[in-house]
């Protein structure tokens, strides 16, 4: 995995993610024990868990960033 790692993720922080070749923006919401997050989609404004993304597991391009 390259990007930054769980550990480092914070709320109210901005972040993008690729995943399988999608890319997604989100802010998080709320961080829940162990290490998965309530997000808020910054398209659609729908709220999920991060862990819903890595669902089906994590492709070779996974990646997560700071959104600047």
């Amino acid at each position: 995995m390259s990007g930054i790692s769980y550990t480092s993720l914070r709320a109210g922080h901005k972040y993008w993610a690729v995943n399988f070749g999608e890319k997604i923006e989100f802010e998080i919401l709320e961080v829940l024990y162990p290490l998965d997050f309530v997000i808020k989609d910054l398209t659609t404004l729908e709220t999920s868990r991060l862990s819903d993304l890595t669902r089906y597991g994590k492709g070779q391009d996974f990646e997560i960033r700071d959104l600047i």
